[in-house]
């Protein structure tokens, strides 16, 4: 007689021990009346477990006789559940499939929370923001930081709003499809698409340069390939352990880079107040000389364009939504963090880099690769002259770097999945096994990494080449940022055109409202507009080429190009505001109930400790 594996066994006991009464649970049957496709839930019951019964272990039942047949078995593909579309277009159809992903619901509050606070911060933070600091000087870093942080405030409420009632796979990707136009989606699916392509391999060269730093001490001459190789091995394999490996090295990864960067603040803090022994008082000296600014407004305008790339990735929250245990929870928590994120890690550690690093330092202007100048943070140690710190930043320096490649291959996977699920891309590539894992998209993004041995190559070589890749989906993050506010006015439009109320429909409420969307969405469009000044007219007055113009703003014909195609193609039209689906996509459907359990939670969270309520209002 074969033995059930341990963890079915486990959660067979537990069954036995919490329902020996029948079971009862809800069933969502989902049909088409009219133009709008409904759902509804349904109360079912089944029998009472005994102890002879097998019990599923989450998407696809899995029985299993031993651990071995078990991980063979993860790998094939979910067993997804009927639904009636008799009478569905293609395209209702599509949108369906999309909101009934068999992804796993593994990723907790708390590695949403810490993915909020710390995901994104990378190479656009610990070594971009050199690059920005060269071109337009401390104050412009800190006003285009700012500015830049304002708008991702406002976008991630709007994108929460939108992901706690429809916590779908894609995000905002499907977003695009189902409250703009379904080519707009395909447009925003694959451009994103491309960024995270594009950004894993670049992060695994980022992270073999980050050893160079200790070369000059051991005179080493191992080649950058064998470090691209250790990183993507542990890269690869991370992603393979599905959503909750992800999420729980992204939660190590970013109290690593939190810790870090409060620790930076500090000393920065010290250092800049005459603290730290053999350098005097600092202050804002290099406000005065070299200046504030550099390359006058347009050194400001270039540096908007650095931030929303050091800002990006921040919308993984909204990605990650469908894998979430309770999105209605973890989402309006994650978005709360990001203010804090915006004003500690980034205005903080960034002002303290402008007192501490004069724009021109020699270090600081020094190029040589793709990813630009030097990191600041690590110059302003090494100015310090603290020995042994320098190697430290530099170690927490990769570890952010391979934090950005491990949700590079997150976010490709499963916005390729979602993009196949609505028909916008191969069918194999919407493969999701029994684990929840999006195998093909995995792999697929895996085998694009490999193009991070080009560092192999002579230099040239290698920064020709990314130089190219990065035109393709270097305002991606600008575009995908638009497209979510873009989606949040439609959609809160649509539920006044409608006839619906807001109250009953949003059970997370953007604080910024539709003007804080139609602000960000703005905004998006003066970041593109700069982009395409500064791409036409570069900083430093180098004469324009096209050559220089396309590796700026390539990636915007790319879109157009992904968008009119499509269009084309299938004949889509913009969505008018009384045809847009506000049911497709949702998880809770019992409206009444939904208001009363709020109601019941502001009741309980009245009667807690002021300071509990301060930290639910603010954290």
């Amino acid at each position: 007689m074969h033995l059930l594996n341990a963890n079915a066994e486990t959660m067979r006991q537990d069954a036995l021990e919490n329902f020996a009464e029948p079971l009862v649970y809800m069933s969502r049957a989902c049909q088409v009346h009219g133009k709008q496709h409904v759902c509804t839930m349904t109360e079912e019951k089944t029998h009472s477990l005994s102890p002879n019964d097998s019990v599923s272990s989450g998407i696809g039942e899995i029985k299993t006789t031993s651990k071995w047949r078990n991980f063979v078995d993860s790998f094939k593909e979910a067993d997804l559940h009927d639904v009636d579309t008799e009478g569905m277009t293609e395209l209702e159809i599509s949108q369906l499939k999309a909101a009934n992903s068999p992804l796993q619901r593994s990723l907790k509050d708390r590695h949403v929370k810490m993915i909020a606070i710390g995901g994104s911060i990378g190479t656009g933070l610990f070594v971009g923001s050199g690059g920005a600091l060269a071109q337009g000087g401390p104050a412009a870093l800190l006003i285009a930081y700012t500015l830049v942080g304002s708008l991702l405030f406002c976008t991630i409420n709007s994108l929460g709003e939108l992901a706690v009632a429809f916590p779908v796979s894609g995000a905002f990707a499907t977003f695009s499809s189902n409250f703009i136009d379904p080519a707009w989606g395909f447009a925003m699916g694959w451009n994103y698409t491309l960024n995270w392509f594009i950004t894993f391999p670049l992060e695994l060269v980022a992270a073999s340069i980050t050893v160079d730093l200790w070369r000059e001490f051991n005179n080493s001459n191992i080649s950058p390939a064998a470090w691209v190789a250790i990183f993507y091995v542990a890269i690869v394999s991370i992603n393979f352990f599905g959503a909750k490996g992800y999420g729980e090295a992204e939660f190590i990864f970013s109290i690593i880079k939190v810790v870090a960067v409060v620790g930076f603040i500090l000393f920065s803090l010290i250092l800049v107040c005459g603290g730290v022994p053999g350098n005097g008082y600092i202050g804002g000296k290099h406000f005065h000389d070299p200046g504030a600014f550099a390359n006058s407004f347009k050194g400001v305008a270039a540096t908007f364009i650095n931030a929303a790339f050091a800002f990006g990735g921040t919308e993984l929250v909204g990605l990650a939504a469908a894998e979430t245990e309770n999105p209605r929870r973890a989402i309006p928590s994650a978005t709360k963090q990001v203010f804090w994120r915006c004003f500690i890690f980034y205005f903080l550690s960034l002002l303290f880099i402008g007192l501490i690093v004069p724009y021109n330092s020699p270090e600081l202007l020094a190029q040589g690769s793709v990813l630009g100048s030097a990191s600041p943070f690590v110059i302003a140690i090494k100015n310090a002259g603290v020995k042994g710190l320098p190697s430290v930043m530099n170690v927490v320096i990769m570890v952010a770097v391979l934090s950005v490649g491990n949700s590079a291959i997150y976010g490709c996977s499963r916005t390729v999945a979602a993009l196949a699920a609505q028909g916008m891309a191969p069918k194999i590539f919407g493969y999701i096994d029994r684990t929840g894992r999006p195998l093909v998209g995995i792999i697929a993004c895996s085998i694009f990494g490999l193009l991070a041995f080009v560092c192999a190559a002579p230099k040239e070589v290698e920064n020709e080449v990314f130089f190219w890749l990065l035109s393709v989906a270097g305002l991606s993050g600008t575009f995908t940022w638009g497209s979510v506010n873009l989606c949040h006015i439609r959609w809160r439009l649509a539920i006044k055109k409608q006839g619906r109320e807001l109250k009953r429909e949003v059970t997370f409420k953007s604080r910024v409202g539709i003007w804080g969307s139609i602000y960000s969405f703005v905004f998006c469009i003066v970041i593109l507009a700069f982009q395409f000044w500064v791409a036409l007219f570069p900083v430093g007055g180098a004469d324009p080429t096209p050559r220089v113009f396309f590796q700026a703003y390539l990636c915007v014909p790319v879109i157009l190009v992904f968008y009119f195609v499509y269009k084309i193609w299938k004949r889509t039209k913009i969505w008018k505001l009384a045809d847009i689906n506000l049911d497709v996509g949702r998880r809770e459907f019992d409206y009444d109930a939904l208001q009363r359990q709020l109601e019941a939670e502001k009741i309980e969270m009245a009667t807690r400790p002021w300071y509990v309520r301060w930290g639910n209002y603010w954290c």
